[in-house]
C-alpha cells in the first residue's frame, strides 16, 4: 500500500489482515490525518494507535491502519524576499544552513521565493548539495525588496503539490518569513487546496529587535494598518492545515527543528464516510484514554479537514 497517499482506494484486506477492526467493504476510500502531539512547547513521542481519538464531522471513526516514524519529504521551501526581510538576508542565510541538515537521501526539496508576486528557483530535487547551493547562490542574492504576499505565495505552493503525482512522501511547504503581509484572498480557499493537495504548511518567523519594534510603533500608531498587516499572514492557514509557525530567537535551531517535525508524525487512516464529492469535511484528533490523563494539557496538531475527492 502506498502509504503517503491522503486518499486510498483499493481493497483493504491486505490492510486489515493484522488488524482488529471491522471488515470494510471493497473500493472504500481511506482518509489520512497526520498528527503530532504538543504539550508545552515539545513534541511528544511513543503513543499508539489507542491513544488517539479520530472524528469526522464530530462522528468517531475506527483508526483501520497506524503508522508512526519518519517518512521522506517532498519539501517546499519558501523563502520571503520582500523588502522588509532585506536586513535579515545573512541571517537567513545561516539559519538555512543548519537546517539543511535535517534532509536525508531521498528527501525532495523545491525552492521558491516571494515577495508581491511568486516563482520557482529551482524545481524537485534529491540532490541536497544542488539544493543548498541554490539558496546559497541564488536565493540569498535576489533583490531584497517590494510587498509581501504571503497568501498568495503559500497558495501557489499548494497548486505546485497538486501538479505532482502523489507518492510514498510526506508533503510540506515550509515558509521562512516575518509574517507582515497584505491581506489578499481567502484563508479558506487556500485551506482547501492545501487539503487537497494533502500538504501541510508551516512556518519560521523572523526577526530582528529593531524590527519588532518598528512592528510595535506600527500597532500603536496605526493599529487599523497593523491588523490588516498580520491578516495577512499564515498562522491561521497553518494551524488547520496542521502545521504551526515558529518565533524563532534562534532561527537556526527553529529551522532544523520545523523539518524534524514535519518528517516524525503519526499517520491516521480511516476509513471515508459517504459524502457529496467535492465538499469539505472537518476531521478532529485527540488523545483518548490513559494517555489523555497522563497529559491533560497536551493538543493533538493535525490537520482540521479535508475535500471529498470528486473519482
Amino acid at each position: 500500500m502506498n502509504a503517503d497517499k491522503f486518499l486510498v482506494c483499493g481493497f483493504l484486506s491486505a490492510i486489515l489482515a493484522a488488524q482488529t477492526t471491522p471488515t470494510f467493504r471493497a473500493n472504500v476510500a481511506l482518509v489520512r490525518a497526520d498528527a503530532e502531539v504538543v504539550e508545552d512547547g515539545r513534541t511528544l513521542n511513543g503513543f499508539t494507535r489507542d491513544d488517539f481519538r479520530l472524528l469526522d464531522e464530530g462522528k468517531p471513526q475506527p483508526i483501520v491502519q497506524f503508522s508512526s516514524g519518519e517518512l521522506p519529504l517532498d519539501l517546499i521551501l519558501l523563502f520571503d524576499i520582500s523588502g522588509s526581510m532585506r536586513p535579515l538576508v545573512s541571517t537567513v542565510a545561516a539559519a538555512s544552513r543548519q537546517a539543511l541538515q535535517e534532509l536525508r537521501r531521498g528527501d525532495r526539496v523545491c525552492v521558491r521565493v516571494f515577495s508581491i508576486r511568486s516563482r520557482e528557483i529551482a524545481p524537485f530535487s534529491d540532490d541536497l548539495e544542488a539544493v543548498r547551493k541554490t539558496i546559497e547562490e541564488d536565493v540569498m542574492h535576489q533583490k531584497f525588496n517590494g510587498g509581501t504576499a504571503i497568501q498568495n505565495a503559500v497558495d501557489a505552493a499548494a497548486h505546485r503539490f497538486l501538479s505532482e503525482p502523489k507518492g510514498e512522501r510526506r508533503r510540506a511547504v515550509l515558509i521562512i518569513t516575518d509574517n507582515m503581509g497584505i491581506h489578499t484572498r481567502s484563508e479558506r480557499s487556500v485551506v482547501r487546496n492545501f487539503w487537497e493537495a494533502d500538504a501541510l504548511l508551516s512556518g519560521l518567523i523572523v526577526s530582528r529587535k529593531h524590527t519588532r519594534a518598528a512592528k510595535t510603533v506600527l500597532a500603536v500608531t496605526n493599529p487599523a494598518f497593523f491588523l490588516m498587516m498580520t491578516a495577512g499572514g499564515m498562522k491561521g492557514i497553518a494551524e488547520k492545515t496542521g502545521g504551526d509557525a515558529m518565533s524563532a530567537t534562534d532561527p537556526g535551531a527553529a529551522f532544523q527543528e520545523s523539518m524534524r517535525r514535519i518528517r516524525s508524525r503519526y499517520s491516521l487512516y480511516y476509513a471515508q464516510p459517504d459524502a457529496t464529492p467535492g465538499t469539505m469535511r472537518t476531521i478532529r484528533v485527540e488523545l483518548t484514554g490513559d494517555a489523555a490523563k497522563q497529559h491533560p494539557t497536551a493538543r493533538v496538531r493535525a490537520r482540521t479537514g479535508y475535500v471529498v475527492p470528486k473519482n
